[in-house]
C-alpha cells in the first residue's frame, strides 16, 4: 500500500483520508482546523502540524480545499516537504482558467499535478462510490489510474486538457444546484397547495430525467428548439406557478418567467419553451 498525504479534512476530505487508511494506506494528513484530524486519529491517520510535514515522504499528496486561493496557498506551504516524484491530486471545485495556469506553472516547475474533482458525498467517499473526473497528462493518470479507481464508484478520464475536469465539474454541479433549486420551488407550489412535500416529490418520480437530458438536452445543444411545448403556453404555466406561490419566496421560478418575456418580446414565443438555452448555442 501507499504513503499518502491528505491536505484538507473537511468533510470530503476526512472522508478520504478514513476510507484510505482502511483500505491499508499510511495517511497523514493536514488541516487548519486540529480538531477535525483529531477526530480521524482512531482510524489511524497521523495528523501534520503543517502541510509540508504532512507530504513528507508521500508518493500522492490529495488535496481537498476550498477554492483556487487556498489550493495555491497550501501547494507553496507544502512544497519543502514534497518528495520530487510526489504526484499533486487536486479534487477541489476550482476555477477552470486559474487550473489552467496552475497546472502549467506547476509542470514548468517539474511538479506532476492532476485535477480530479468528484461528485460524490461524504459517506460515498468512504464506500467508494460516486464519480471522480480526471484531467491532466495521460502517463500521469495512467501511473495513479488504479489506486483512483478504489476511491470511487467511477473513474472517468477526460483528456490532457488541464481545465476539462474542472469545467465539467461546474456542469455537474450547476445541474444539481439547479435541480435542488426546482426542488425547492416544487415545495413551495405544494405547500401553498395544501399538498404533502413528500407527495410532491413523490410525483418528480414520474419523470424519466434522463430521457428528457438525451432528448430536449440534446436538441437544444444543437440549436433546435422546434415546438413541443410552446414558450407562450410554458410561460402562460410559470404565470400560473408564481400566482399559487402567493408571494412566497420562489428559488428559480421568477427568474425563469423574466426571462421567458425577454425571449417572447423578442420573437420566439412559438418555439419550444427550451428556446431559454438559445444564446448558449447561437
Amino acid at each position: 500500500m501507499a504513503n499518502i498525504a491528505i491536505l484538507g479534512t473537511g468533510l470530503l476530505g476526512g472522508a478520504f483520508a478514513e476510507a484510505c487508511a482502511k483500505r491499508g494506506d499510511t495517511v497523514v494528513a493536514w488541516n487548519r482546523s486540529s480538531d477535525k484530524l483529531l477526530a480521524l486519529a482512531q482510524f489511524g491517520v497521523k495528523a501534520a502540524a503543517t502541510p509540508a510535514e504532512a507530504v513528507k515522504g508521500a508518493s500522492r499528496v490529495h488535496l481537498v480545499l476550498k477554492d483556487d486561493a487556498v489550493v495555491e496557498e497550501v501547494i507553496a506551504a507544502a512544497r519543502p516537504g514534497l518528495a520530487a516524484d510526489a504526484i499533486l491530486i487536486d479534487h477541489t471545485t476550482t476555477l477552470p482558467a486559474l487550473t489552467a495556469e496552475r497546472a502549467k506553472q506547476l509542470a514548468a516547475q517539474g511538479l506532476k499535478y492532476l485535477h480530479c474533482p468528484v461528485f460524490m458525498m461524504p459517506q460515498g467517499a468512504r464506500s467508494a462510490q460516486g464519480s471522480m473526473l480526471a484531467a491532466g497528462p495521460k502517463a500521469l493518470f495512467e501511473s495513479v489510474k488504479a489506486d483512483l479507481a478504489r476511491m470511487t464508484g467511477r473513474l472517468e478520464y477526460l483528456g490532457e486538457r488541464a481545465d476539462l475536469a474542472a469545467v465539467n465539474k461546474l456542469l455537474g454541479n450547476a445541474m444539481i444546484i439547479g435541480m435542488s433549486s426546482t426542488m425547492a420551488d416544487v415545495l413551495t407550489l405544494a405547500k401553498a397547495s395544501g399538498v404533502a412535500g413528500e407527495d410532491a416529490i413523490k410525483l418528480l418520480g414520474l419523470f424519466d430525467v434522463n430521457a428528457m437530458i438525451a432528448t430536449r438536452g440534446l436538441n437544444m445543444a444543437k440549436g433546435k428548439f422546434t415546438a413541443s411545448f410552446e414558450l407562450s403556453m410554458a410561460r402562460k404555466d410559470v404565470r400560473l406557478m408564481l400566482e399559487t406561490a402567493g408571494g412566497r419566496p420562489l428559488a428559480v421560478l421568477p427568474a425563469i418567467a423574466a426571462r421567458m418575456d425577454q425571449l417572447i418580446a423578442a420573437g420566439h414565443g412559438a418555439r419550444d419553451a427550451s428556446v431559454v438555452g438559445i444564446d448558449a448555442v447561437q
